[in-house]
């Protein structure tokens, strides 16, 4: 899979993208990540990519001609999934994380300062809307960053058998409910033990167990 991601800061997303999973996912070539500074399309000796509102209020808004020449030129003719971080946007969830990785390509496009000209998403410029929780970010690069490494664990070969993401929380194996509490060694830290059942090695009363302690 393909990702662009075109940002204000792209260098905020070297630290999540060169450790643990996501690193290893793109050295397997799983996953391709492309990051591109919105600056580079930039208007003027000023290098502006905003405004103030029109009608007036708080905040400047990324302008829709800045946008859309960016959007277009990462495109390069085969036009991706793209997606717009916004409050206004439905909140991810892990059937919509399988959806997306079963796609080829993505464009994420990180809102920043009070949120982007209307006129980029009512022109057609993005396929979806798409918000991390009910609550107001600086931007979008954390809500890319958490919406690429959800997504990278849906394709194939990301992760190894260990870290299988068939029976993880909200998967559709566990009829999309959070997990089973698990437990490793010792058997007993403080006064508090494995449940018996789990250290019994029959495994049709774990799975019982297992599936009677979903959330």
């Amino acid at each position: 899979m393909q990702i662009d991601v075109l940002s204000l800061f792209p260098g905020m997303f070297a630290g999540p993208l060169t450790e643990s999973i996501l690193q290893r996912a793109q050295e397997k070539g799983c996953l391709s990540v492309h990051l591109h500074d919105l600056r580079d399309w930039a208007l003027g000796t000023y290098k502006q990519v905003d405004d103030k509102p029109y009608g007036g209020g708080a905040g400047m808004l990324l302008r829709v001609d800045v946008l859309v020449a960016a959007i277009e030129s990462v495109q390069e003719g085969a036009i991706p999934h793209r997606i717009l971080f916004s409050p206004r946007g439905k909140v991810l969830t892990q059937e919509r994380v399988e959806e997306l990785a079963a796609m080829d390509r993505l464009l994420l496009v990180c809102g920043h300062y009070e949120g982007v000209d209307q006129r980029v998403i009512d022109g057609g410029w993005i396929d979806e809307e798409i918000s991390i929780g009910q609550y107001v970010l600086t931007g979008g690069e954390l809500p890319a960053m958490v919406l690429i490494d959800a997504v990278a664990r849906q394709i194939p070969d990301v992760l190894g058998k260990e870290e299988s993401a068939e029976q993880e929380s909200f998967s559709k194996a566990l009829n999309r409910k959070k997990e089973y509490p698990h437990y490793t060694r010792p058997e007993e830290f403080r006064g508090i033990r494995v449940p018996d059942v789990l250290l019994s090695g029959h495994h049709e009363e774990i799975e019982k167990w297992r599936r009677h302690h979903l959330l």
